[in-house]
């Protein structure tokens, strides 16, 4: 598996602000689901406005490997023609899931409950991220995994002949440990339960009710409990993809910091266990409206309208982690522009994304000025009121995100800002750097060379 080619980015102050109205990529959790329910379910689906950014295009392939029909028909649809909850056949060769840590945990469950031997891999950072946690409470239906050291991919599954439903209590917040486990669900009979402390992203529930799976949530203090009857006859049910909300807080939070900008982004998901950040910023006092709202496929969609704004400081509870897990590195970019000292807290999930997003996010802003630690899973941020020096250069550990977030920082701090390496912005947010320019009427991001 070759390495892609790196592509070294810079981004410095635009000579206009941030106007106008624009889209980002459909939502990256959302597209993974519906690929992946089109297949199992009975009859064709057709999905409009998919992420066609490449971890979403591995799931995919994935889904064809596995036997489903999966043709894309013009940009952003797709139609998916599924085989039904337990009729996937055995992969002729090793699935790849490239960089997406959500497709391997969420195929891991569906592999878990079909009885045939499968092999997963995916690049050098993926290969690098644990994969213990779907694993274990996965073995419980009857499958078996074969991992390397530290239950880290390249990784084999034998899945369960007759699988056994499961029950199972999350030890930490992770929406991708309990749709494995619900997926795992689908093909065994009986009831699955999961059991979260801390309410997760429920995209996986709204979509199985969706293809006219029996699910039921209870509310249990700050948690929920989800049950699931398996083996139902899914049927293929028309899916439309919102904007993914992780994917808008680049722009939004790039017109909060540039001064004079105003950025319309249209069609949005809101759904509320997704929405952490953008409650964060309203507390930081930030200029967000939204407009538009309206349901499509189940989900809250809206129009969110950001202007820029001085940011205060303030305290960002642990509890609020599992709706804007993705978010805080672009967060802390605001954070280093705010009034006084911002603490995010109970950030120990960061350690294990794309990269340690912890110490990566301190890093990326102390490289550009900003006066930033850590004290323990809390990420701490001293603003100053007035934009950080910037720079730096940033090591982006073939993280998408931390690139996105420091190309960000670039465009409002007093000197350019560089990253190593862009190339795997693609995975979810293709045409990222294309749609800064045509916001800023230039090129604010542009190869390093300009300003090296």
């Amino acid at each position: 598996m070759t390495h892609p080619v790196p592509k070294p980015l810079a981004s410095r102050q635009p000579s206009a602000p941030l106007t106008g109205a624009l889209r980002v990529p459909g939502d990256k959790s959302i597209s993974h689901r519906a690929l992946m329910f089109g297949a199992l379910a009975v009859g064709e689906t057709r999905i409009t406005g998919l992420l066609e950014g490449e971890d979403v295009l591995r799931t995919a392939a994935a889904m064809r490997a596995l036997g489903a029909e999966v043709v894309r028909v013009a940009d952003g649809q797709w139609r998916v023609a599924g085989r039904g909850v337990g009729g996937l056949e055995e992969p002729a060769d090793v699935l790849d899931m490239g960089n997406s840590g959500t497709a391997a945990r969420l195929l891991a469950g569906i592999l878990a409950s079909h009885p045939f031997v499968s092999i997963m891999t995916g690049d050098a950072s993926l290969r690098k991220r644990p994969m213990k946690r779907v694993t274990e409470p996965l073995s419980a239906c009857g499958a078996r995994f074969v991992t390397r050291a530290g239950g880290r991919l390249p990784m084999a599954i034998q899945g369960a002949r007759d699988a056994l439903p499961l029950d199972y209590v999350l030890p930490v917040a992770s929406a991708q440990v309990k749709s494995a486990v619900l997926l795992c669900g689908l093909n065994a009979p009986g009831l699955t339960r999961v059991t979260e402390k801390e309410a997760t992203r429920d995209h996986s529930e709204n979509m199985l009710r969706h293809f006219g799976a029996e699910v039921d949530v209870q509310i249990e203090g700050a948690g929920r409990i989800v049950t699931l009857r398996g083996q139902p006859e899914l049927r293929a049910a028309d899916v439309v993809v919102p904007g993914d909300p992780s994917s808008a807080a680049f722009p939004i939070v790039a017109a909060l910091l540039v001064p004079g900008s105003k950025l319309r982004i249209e069609g949005v998901g809101l759904n509320p266990l997704r929405t952490g950040l953008f409650a964060s910023l309203r507390e930081m006092g930030a200029d967000l409206a939204v407009e538009n709202q309206r349901l499509e496929g189940g989900e809250p969609v809206g129009d969110i309208i950001a202007s820029y704004t001085a940011l205060r400081a303030i305290d960002v509870p642990y509890d609020r982690a599992p709706s804007m897990i993705d978010e805080y590195p672009v967060l802390a970019v605001a954070a280093s522009f705010a009034s006084g000292v911002t603490r995010m807290r109970g950030l120990g999930e960061l350690r294990v994304k794309e990269s340690d997003r912890l110490a990566a996010t301190a890093a990326l802003l102390l490289a550009n000025g900003a006066q930033v630690e850590i004290d323990g899973d809390d990420l701490i941020v001293h603003g100053s009121g007035r934009a950080p020096v910037g720079g730096g250069l940033v090591v982006t550990h073939m993280d998408h995100r931390l690139a996105m977030s420091a190309l960000v920082l670039g465009l409002a701090t007093e000197q350019p800002v560089r990253v190593d390496d862009a190339s795997f912005i693609d995975t979810s947010f293709p045409g990222f750097v294309d749609l800064l320019n045509g916001a800023s009427g230039g090129e604010a991001v542009a190869l390093h060379s300009p300003w090296d």
